[in-house]
């Protein structure tokens, strides 16, 4: 039998080094390296047990394929993401900052997954709370049910021991960094551990069939902390966003394996609980009766979901050479292109003006189908002048000041259409219009600057 191997792995990245260094070559992290015994894999090729399969290969129309139809989780936000809801036997990781509302949410998917019907039943497993916490937050939100199991467990045997007890057909581990086993060497949450748990829970969902959602932390850089295998194990990875000055919520799908990559699902998030909006474009607009000068309505596309979002800006006059250029909620680098564009292709002049421009609602643009906004709104804020009522503005602007075409333009002017908008900026050939939509095309910035009142 071979002798134990000694290797050193960096516990963030998981990158292995031949003998300990203070630093990570790989990710840079100090302190980082860890001493850990690999034990070598036995092979035995005389013995024929070892090399006989775990299962038996059958034809692929003999697989029941009412076994991997999707459930759906009663939340329909999170359905709409999840591509209609969980399939039995899958594993999906739901990532997030602190206290940004995992733990809320999912909440919400047991007590809404138990009372579908008597045969379901949901474990819930804290690492982080009590049970008895987990059942004040319950109470707060209305998530209580007799078949919704509490277990508060750090170990993983322990956690497979509750799963063989309950017999559940949902499993929600928060969170996988806070589970340990003795089977993997390394400190709580490091790459072994967490690497370790993952492919044991993901072994269990297969085997049993049972759906399990993993609760994941990120790092300060918004990175789901640990391996990168971590998200190659799961079927699903979603992230949970949202500014904590802001009750929106935004659970934004990175990986699916049963449906579409690039959904969005919104959730506002209270007191008594979290809330999925179907229609989120009434909370990035600011009604008002007449026209202000300094903003702009666009229509962004946020994975396949088109949302209607306000655009405003604020130019002010100063004596500091050093003009103040603030940016919340767009790409602070496409701003500063805008206003370089005004100032030298449409004689709008601002090197003596401090520009401030923000999106209502704390929505976050960053995609160039708004730069024609924010350019009509910096332009009006500068001159005084208010687009006209019912108007929106699509398009990203070049260089050279022109205005480019974007993707889903069709789908855009459904959702301003719907919305009640009725007159549309967009740039040359945007496609088919919808009834009741008068559309401008507008060739470059210059053009569309005309169009202020």
């Amino acid at each position: 039998m071979t002798k134990p191997k000694t290797e050193y792995r960096c516990r963030e990245c998981g990158h292995v080094v031949a003998k300990w260094v203070g630093k990570c070559p790989d990710c840079g992290g100090w302190g980082s390296i860890e001493e850990s015994v690999v034990s070598p894999l036995v092979r035995s090729g005389s013995s024929r047990a070892a090399m006989l399969p775990s299962s038996v290969a059958t034809p692929i129309t003999a697989v029941d394929a009412q076994a991997a139809l999707v459930k759906p989780t009663g939340v329909g936000e999170l359905d709409r993401v999840l591509g209609g809801g969980l399939v039995p036997g899958s594993v999906v990781l739901l990532a997030g900052e602190p206290g940004v509302g995992k733990s809320t949410l999912l909440l919400e998917v047991v007590h809404n997954w138990a009372r579908r019907s008597p045969e379901d039943r949901a474990l819930y497993v804290t690492g982080e709370e009590s049970a008895g916490q987990v059942r004040l937050r319950a109470d707060r939100t209305g998530a209580l049910h007799d078949r919704v199991y509490l277990a508060a467990e750090s170990d993983l045997a322990m956690v497979c021991a509750q799963v063989d007890a309950v017999a559940p057909t949902l499993l929600v581990v928060d969170s996988v960094q806070t589970l340990s086993t003795s089977e993997a060497d390394g400190v709580l949450g490091g790459v072994t551990q967490v690497r370790a748990i993952t492919a044991a829970l993901t072994g269990l969902a297969k085997r049993t069939g049972v759906a399990v959602v993993l609760v994941g932390h990120v790092t300060k850089e918004g990175a789901i902390a640990g391996p990168r295998t971590l998200e190659h194990l799961v079927d699903v990875v979603l992230h949970f966003e949202g500014d904590r000055h802001s009750t929106l919520r935004l659970v934004r799908g990175v990986k699916n394996r049963f449906g579409a990559a690039d959904e969005v699902g919104c959730f506002e998030l209270h007191d008594a609980g979290i809330v999925g909006i179907a229609d989120p474009s009434a909370l990035f607009l600011h009604h008002q009766s007449d026209p202000v000068p300094g903003t702009a309505v666009t229509v962004t596309m946020d994975g396949k979901r088109a949302m209607v979002a306000e655009v405003q800006a604020l130019v002010h006059k100063t004596a500091n050479p050093a003009p103040r250029r603030a940016v919340s909620g767009l790409d602070y680098n496409r701003v500063s292109m805008t206003v370089a564009v005004l100032g030298s292709r449409c004689g709008v002049k601002l090197f003596e003006h401090d520009v401030y421009t923000s999106t209502v609602g704390g929505m976050r643009i960053g995609e160039p189908a708004a730069d024609l906004a924010v350019a009509v709104a910096i332009a009006s804020a500068a001159g005084g002048t208010a687009l006209p009522s019912g108007m929106v503005a699509i398009g990203e602007v070049g260089l050279a000041g022109e205005v480019r075409r974007v993707s889903a333009i069709g789908r855009r002017l459904l959702e301003a259409r719907r919305l009640g908008f009725d007159r549309a900026l967009v740039p040359p050939q945007a496609g088919p219009v919808p009834p009741g939509m008068e559309v401008l095309e507008v060739a470059d910035l210059a053009g569309a600057l005309r169009h202020l009142s």
